[in-house]
């Protein structure tokens, strides 16, 4: 092996820790794949999806199919004062006819349908992926706080063992260590309350998504600042947005179906063709004949409900024009803010922590009270807990945002046409 090749083989050795930790703080993407799929949501657009093929299907054939008709008749025929009976029969078979205009409206109709149903599916994964990343973080946050409490109540115990030997040096009142004890047990009714709704939120993850498999903790990941500016997002979001994406195949399936409806007002021809027999077989006939059905003004009406529809739908879109580019703004600006707020709570934290540090060494040494020191580890406990959520709330923003750009968790079976 060259220099070369081997310089480029241990540059990838180096790169692939990074590349397999890059989110590990996130479930597998291939657990995600799954998970998505498997959903009731995602399954429900895929079989939507698969309804406008099928819609597409008979808009090409067309609902037009031949009618078979037929009789038989008895005749009674006076000749020369006799009574003749004779026997009468006929057959005919007819089929509407649909204009070429209407079939090229039909056509869009079934392209409109299937492109509505792939952009329902693209906006179903990308709603429950949402779904999927409130409840892990959400499930993170109340392990995080049994965790802390966890800690908290070991720490007390081993607080509660210092006031033991301060006492039997007589170096403390015993009723200190009554409130040492008082102080774990409640922390310790707190940790019991925080791993009962950990594991109510595991419950529920697992219960939405069964292809996740629950680590037993989580890495603790430092939050990454937002460096692209709004312009970025917006462009990203924009042009990758998904129930915009619906919305547009919305309007234009509802635009096409009311294309159709003023087709309509010209209503299709029927083109049949009939044989009959009269007179015992002496006489038959045959011939070609056409109806075309009047009733302009229902038809009218329909086109004009057609209209109406479309107007909703297109209306509906603007709205979410609006409504978008506010939602963008928040969601960026959430994820820059609390970047800055993480960054504050891991400071205070650490300060606390360190404090609470010196007022338990102090309190061992009889240079500080037992309340002073209580406190100064309740103080910290709280900044410990104010930093870990920032630093999930920091995290989860940002990948919000990622996964509204497309940047998070992004499959190629999604069903999102760029509109």
């Amino acid at each position: 092996m060259s220099r070369l090749p081997r310089l480029l083989f241990a540059c990838s050795l180096c790169l692939l820790p990074v590349f397999a930790h890059a989110y590990a703080d996130l479930p597998a993407h291939p657990q995600v794949d799954r998970a998505l799929d498997e959903h009731l949501n995602v399954r429900n657009a895929r079989a939507r999806l698969q309804i406008g093929q099928s819609e597409q299907r008979l808009r090409d054939s067309g609902e037009y199919e031949f009618t078979l008709q037929g009789g038989l008749y008895r005749d009674q025929v006076a000749e020369s004062g006799e009574q003749t009976n004779t026997r009468d029969w006929e057959v005919s078979i007819e089929r509407p006819l649909r204009l070429p205009s209407k079939a090229r409206i039909d056509s869009q109709i079934g392209e409109a349908a299937v492109a509505r149903g792939q952009s329902a599916l693209g906006d179903a994964r990308h709603e429950t992926a949402r779904l999927l990343l409130q409840l892990w973080f959400s499930w993170q946050r109340e392990q995080v706080q049994a965790a802390q409490w966890q800690e908290q109540l070991q720490l007390l115990q081993q607080q509660a063992r210092i006031t033991e030997k301060r006492i039997k040096a007589g170096e403390a009142p015993p009723m200190e260590l009554k409130q040492v004890q008082a102080s774990a047990a409640t922390s310790a009714v707190a940790l019991q309350q925080a791993r009962l709704r950990a594991e109510l939120a595991a419950d529920e993850l697992k219960r939405q998504f069964g292809a996740i498999r629950l680590p037993q903790s989580v890495a603790q990941v430092e939050p990454q600042p937002i460096t692209r500016p709004i312009d970025y997002w917006r462009d990203k979001i924009l042009d990758h947005n998904h129930e915009l994406a619906l919305a547009a195949a919305e309007t234009e399936y509802q635009n096409r179906l009311a294309a159709r409806a003023r087709a309509e007002r010209l209503p299709d021809p029927t083109l049949g063709l009939r044989y009959s027999s009269e007179l015992n077989n002496q006489q038959k006939i045959g011939g070609v004949y056409f109806s075309i059905p009047l009733g302009y003004s229902a038809r009218s009406a329909k086109a004009e409900a057609a209209a109406a529809n479309a107007g909703i739908a297109s209306n509906h879109r603007l709205v979410l024009d609006a409504g978008l580019e506010s939602n963008i703004f928040n969601a960026y600006t959430r994820a820059v803010s609390s970047f800055g707020i993480w960054q504050q709570a891991r400071d205070a934290a650490e300060a606390l922590k360190q404090y609470a540090a010196l007022m338990a060494r102090a309190y061992a040494l009889g240079e500080s009270t037992l309340d002073a020191t209580l406190l100064a580890r309740r103080q910290a406990l709280e900044a410990a807990l104010a930093e870990d959520m920032a630093r999930l709330d920091a995290n989860e923003s940002r990948y919000r945002l990622m996964l509204d750009a497309e940047e998070l968790w992004r499959s190629d079976d999604d069903g999102h046409a760029p509109h």
